[in-house]
């Protein structure tokens, strides 16, 4: 436990400047499932537990394709909590985390990240 506090310590202190895109921060957990000029469609899974490195989102769209419940740790030290049902949709505006699963199910989303406002 101590091990993983002071990981996330060390993560935050990292200016949220420097956050990266998460499939090259968490490959492992994130993947791309269709990518243009306009979105980005990522694939999300996880496990009880796992933490996400720093990084950076566009605005998006969350999808909850099964149940889950995680903290999102925030550059300025705040934490929010979120918890989904599956089939839940939120959308998010850009946004610097780290993403921890503190819940006892894997975590498994689909997230479209907006590149480009949408022309009618």
């Amino acid at each position: 436990m101590l091990k993983k506090s002071f990981l996330l310590a060390l993560s935050m202190a990292s200016s949220a400047v420097l956050a990266q895109n998460p499939v090259e921060t968490d490959g492992g957990k994130y993947k791309v499932v269709l990518e243009n000029d306009q979105v980005r469609v990522l694939e999300y899974r996880d496990l009880p537990g796992e933490l996400t490195h720093q990084h950076r989102h566009p605005a998006f769209v969350l999808y909850a394709v099964a149940p889950f419940k995680r903290k999102i740790h925030l550059p300025d030290g705040k934490v929010l909590m979120r918890e989904f049902k599956a089939g839940d949709v939120m959308f998010s505006p850009s946004q610097v985390h780290i993403g921890e699963n503190v819940g006892s199910t894997p975590t498994h989303v689909i997230m479209v990240e907006l590149k480009t406002a949408v022309k009618p």
